[in-house]
């Protein structure tokens, strides 16, 4: 399987945004009440997984697209997705709508992507405005010249940190999450790398107009 996005429950600030990421192959894996997102861009969930609390009220889709789950569970709707997701063997996973909204909901879901079991996926949070994934040793950011990117320390000091095609340019430097040295930089060209020697990286992308 090429691709799979997610749709989570939060915002989608744009959803021309939204539009431009898709593609006509694309499996739609919806979490929950995520499934408005794609109604709303028109599309059909392949599949819908959560404990359907927040589904609309509009959705009519066959009894095999719902996986269901209790709704005292361990874990959120979003993580059940990306686990799911993962038994599929996807080149690439995004994840849109899991950014905005309440705060706690935004960061457990940025926290989801640290786990060492996606230390090999390409997995990122995305909405067509503003992207977010982990470097863990190398990375490119697609966009524009004049996009902002910050990159922040996760979990601990990142060792190493050595960037091309950012107007601060940051040569084998270690940043410290205590620290906002690594905020609101610039790309300068259409890609901009990003390596570390040691440690996890959180790398935000937010595009220009």
């Amino acid at each position: 399987m090429s691709r799979i996005i997610i749709f989570a429950n939060g915002s989608l600030p744009n959803l021309e945004k939204a539009r431009a990421l898709l593609r006509p192959d694309d499996f739609i894996l919806c979490a929950d009440g995520g499934a408005r997102h794609a109604l709303a861009l028109g599309l059909t969930p392949n599949l819908i997984i959560g404990d359907m609390d927040s589904l609309p009220s509009t959705l009519n889709l066959q009894p095999e697209t719902f996986i269901r789950f209790p709704t005292d569970k361990n874990e959120t709707d979003l993580e059940l997705a990306i686990n799911h997701a993962l038994t599929l063997n996807p080149d690439q996973i995004l994840i849109l709508a899991a950014l905005g909204g309440r705060m706690d909901q935004t960061l457990a879901n940025i926290a989801l992507l640290s786990n060492l079991q996606l230390a090999t996926c390409n997995i990122k949070l995305t909405d067509g405005v503003e992207e977010i994934f982990f470097c863990r040793d190398h990375a490119q950011v697609i966009g524009r010249s004049g996009d902002i990117v910050s990159l922040i320390p996760w979990q601990g000091e990142v060792t190493g940190v050595f960037t091309e095609n950012l107007k601060w340019h940051l040569d084998h430097e270690t940043l410290y999450p205590d620290k906002t040295r690594g905020i609101s930089n610039e790309m300068t060209a259409d890609i901009a790398t990003v390596s570390i020697k040691s440690g996890l990286l959180l790398i935000t992308h937010i595009t220009g107009n």
